[in-house]
């Protein structure tokens, strides 16, 4: 059965942050027709003893199944008057409809409510004026060297130590053992290897490790802090023996063009030295774009609030919190969603932003514009176009492009409605 959308008795009530409740009476003629469907639809399949199958009458079907039978008429019947219930008012759920206060009663309309959220429609009335400060990129010598010895630590070569406690940036190898408190073993314990000072370890545990030679043991009471992964062990102490295994250390190249050459396609260490700095500038500089870009989104976001359904933060939550959230219990997983839905709404009220944006302004990417990107991207890595729009189109990867382009044009054009100046040097 198909309803008649003119047969409904409708009414929306227009809640908070674009919740709609939707008030639904399906006439009781209507009703009874859908039950005596679903009666005759049941004979047909029916294979009741005394009577061949299909050759049911409908008022027995009624007079043994009757709860059956009103259970399917009112699934099928919500399920109709709610799509047509839509269609008829034009409306676009951005949530599953939650039902509610359903009334049906023998000989009288159907009654429900049905709860849901659409998108926001907003207007932009400010888009620019504002005056936003660009931070100034900076690349030191320092920052230089910490980026060499990075290289150094990658390319360095470990070397057992025989002698002498570790060290941070030692490559341990230890046994942990999980004592009583009268100091008997709870356990076989089990062997770690990691580097020292990076965090790997609890600060009691890396401490202890630091009091001990090569081949040495001791017992040691260690406090978990309270961010523990373990939630059980959290804020409680142990008696633990540590037996350092071996310690390592890293054997470092010296900083010379022979270094240079074993590390990249380089000649000279000058060399390499004015690359890493040529691309700490760029990062800089795209940070400091980026700086930009959220400072004027902010601007555009304070010039024109608006609100967004709770369910559109949950979902970018759910997209943050990923395969994590099916090993936490519905009330966890809720306190998590609530913990981050400010920044959730943050991020979701931007992305509308610079969507509204391209849409008011007519700035999204066209396919001119994309397939310009395509042929730069395969002119830099030495290729055809056709291939890197095959390998984007087969990764999924031609949206995000799109969106992409579409985001540089809306900030080009924000920019050129607002000030830009330059942070003072620090």
């Amino acid at each position: 059965m198909t309803l008649n959308a003119s047969l409904l008795d409708i009414s929306i009530d227009e809640q908070a942050r674009w919740r709609r409740r939707m008030n639904v009476t399906v006439p009781a003629a209507v009703v009874r027709e859908e039950e005596e469907r679903a009666a005759r639809n049941l004979a047909s399949r029916a294979n009741l003893k005394g009577f061949r199958k299909g050759r049911v009458p409908a008022r027995m079907i009624e007079s043994r199944f009757r709860g059956t039978l009103r259970q399917e008429a009112l699934d099928r019947l919500i399920g109709d008057a709610y799509r047509e219930a839509l269609k008829a008012r034009a409306l676009r759920p951005i949530s599953e409809g939650q039902i509610e206060d359903v009334r049906y009663e023998p000989d009288a309309d159907l009654s429900f409510s049905v709860a849901f959220d659409v998108e926001p429609t907003f207007e932009i009335e400010k888009l620019g004026g504002f005056v936003v400060e660009r931070p100034v990129p900076t690349v030191t010598d320092e920052h230089v060297d910490d980026v060499l010895q990075r290289i150094r630590e990658q390319a360095g070569v470990w070397k057992p130590a025989e002698e002498g406690p570790p060290v941070d940036k030692d490559m341990v190898s230890v046994q942990i053992v999980r004592l009583t408190a009268d100091g008997e073993e709870t356990d076989e314990g089990r062997e770690y290897e990691f580097v020292l000072g990076q965090g790997d370890a609890i600060p009691d545990i890396e401490d202890a490790i630091r009091t001990l030679q090569p081949g040495g043991s001791g017992e040691f009471d260690v406090a978990f802090p309270e961010d523990f992964p373990d939630e059980a062990r959290r804020g409680h102490a142990e008696k633990v023996r540590i037996t350092l295994k071996g310690r390592r250390e890293m054997e470092l190249l010296d900083l010379d063009d022979d270094f240079a050459r074993q590390v990249g396609d380089f000649e000279t260490l000058d060399q390499l030295e004015a690359k890493i700095r040529e691309d700490l500038e760029r990062d800089a500089e795209e940070q400091a774009e980026s700086v930009v870009r959220g400072r004027l989104l902010d601007a555009l976001l304070e010039a024109n609030p608006f609100e967004i359904p709770v369910s559109m933060a949950d979902r970018y939550a759910d997209s943050v919190i990923g395969d994590q959230g099916k090993d936490l219990d519905p009330e966890r997983l809720a306190e998590v969603r609530e913990r981050i839905r400010p920044e959730a709404e943050r991020v979701v009220k931007r992305i509308m932003l610079i969507e509204r944006v391209a849409e008011t302004q007519s700035l999204a990417a066209t396919e001119d514009d994309l397939d310009a990107r395509i042929e730069e991207i395969a002119a830099a890595n030495d290729t055809d176009p056709a291939k890197v729009y095959a390998q984007l189109q087969k990764s999924g990867r031609l949206e995000a492009l799109e969106r992409e382009l579409t985001e540089r044009a809306v900030f080009d054009f924000l920019k050129t409605q607002s000030e830009i100046i330059e942070a003072a040097a620090p």
